[in-house]
């Protein structure tokens, strides 16, 4: 599949018209039609910090090739997330107010504004537009998370305080539109137009597709994401195709497991095509309602050294241990152990020498909200 054309117009009509003349008698026999309204809005939101050690000691401080745990030594804010959301009725909207380490990683290619993007802290702002009688589906326009990965943006939402590979190698969020209808009970299909990876001013003038699927069952499910599109600067040309496809399965209440594959490929013309792929699988085993436990091995390949900036095969293991203090608070304590095939972590003072690093961290995260 190629991209050769530009996309400049994402045209979407919503046409909604009722005209009817009633008597006195009809009007009161019939109900009035219901409005839609901008509340009520729901509220709810994260914080959640935490404390990292890493046994090489880097004087960096940084643990390598981590997205949001990446403070080595130091008591770290990851995120404090503030959420007003109103569900379509048939308008709606989203707006994640964010600060902390996780929301300077996200944003870190779009380009300074007088110092700051103040798009840097509205994780999420989108509208939504979902009519009654269009069999479920729902248009969204702004900012919005992508589609993409096992793990998402919050951390009490995962099984893990650390993001995996697959996690912080892909797209955080995009900039555009997006259309997404149930087509049977177990099966929804969407189609996205996005600027791109990561960046709501677009760096090229084409634009990047967005495919998903999502199947449920009773125990399974199984999503799809595939992105295709120009992301290179200031040119069309060598577009980035990118797969991600995730299998749960619940056999019962306490034993969950997931498999998630990821391949990309960055095409270069006249060039080596650069591309990257990993898989991991994450058990979580509850063994009460305040306790679980939960191990993840990954297995993550960047051949041209694209994404790291180095050509490497990488290993990691996470065993995470979830303590429900309270309701809506949550500890962690975790371990991990990250391999390289080539010298790249930190050690000391020496900077990409080490073949491996490990890890122990303590993360607090409280939660709140109408479903919690």
């Amino acid at each position: 599949m190629a991209l050769k054309r530009d996309l400049f117009v994402v045209l979407f009509t919503v046409s909604m018209a009722a005209a009817q003349t009633q008597g006195p008698l009809d009007a009161q026999s019939q109900p009035t039609p219901k409005d839609w309204s901008i509340g009520p809005v729901d509220f709810s939101g994260t914080i959640d910090g935490y404390y990292s050690l890493n046994f090489n000691h880097p004087a960096s401080g940084v643990n390598s090739l981590r997205n949001f745990d990446d403070r080595a030594g130091s008591i770290s804010l990851n995120m404090a997330e503030l959420t007003l959301k109103h569900d379509p009725d048939p308008i709606g909207f989203r707006v994640d107010l964010g600060f902390g380490r996780a929301f300077d990683v996200m944003h870190a290619a779009e380009p300074v504004v007088r110092g700051r993007n103040l798009l840097d802290n509205l994780a999420q702002v989108y509208a939504s537009v979902k009519p009654n009688r269009w069999g479920g589906l729902q248009f969204d326009f702004g900012k919005f998370y992508t589609s993409a990965g096992a793990e998402v943006t919050e951390s009490y939402l995962n099984w893990n305080y650390s993001r995996s590979y697959l996690y912080a190698t892909a797209p955080y969020y995009h900039f555009g539109a997006r259309v997404s209808r149930p087509l049977t009970g177990w099966f929804t299909a969407g189609l996205q137009v996005v600027n791109g990876w990561n960046n709501v001013s677009d760096n090229n003038s084409g634009k990047t597709l967005g495919f998903t699927t999502s199947m449920t069952g009773k125990n399974i499910s199984w999503t799809n994401a595939f992105y295709a599109g120009p992301e290179k600067s200031g040119t069309n040309e060598g577009n980035r195709y990118f797969w991600d496809t995730v299998v749960t399965v619940a056999p019962s209440a306490k034993s969950a497991l997931y498999v998630n594959f990821d391949y990309g490929v960055d095409k270069v013309n006249n060039g080596q095509d650069r591309d990257f792929y990993g898989i991991a699988l994450a058990h979580r085993y509850a063994f009460n309602r305040w306790f679980s436990l939960t191990p993840r091995v990954e297995l993550y390949r960047d051949a041209q050294g694209f994404i790291t900036g180095t050509a490497q095969t990488l290993k990691e293991f996470t065993m995470t241990a979830e303590w429900k203090v309270a309701k809506c608070f949550l500890t962690r304590a975790e371990y991990r152990r990250d391999w390289s095939d080539k010298p790249f972590f930190d050690r000391g003072n020496e900077r990409g020498n080490a073949m491996s690093q490990s890890t122990v961290l303590i993360g607090l995260i409280a939660y709140f909200g109408p479903k919690h």
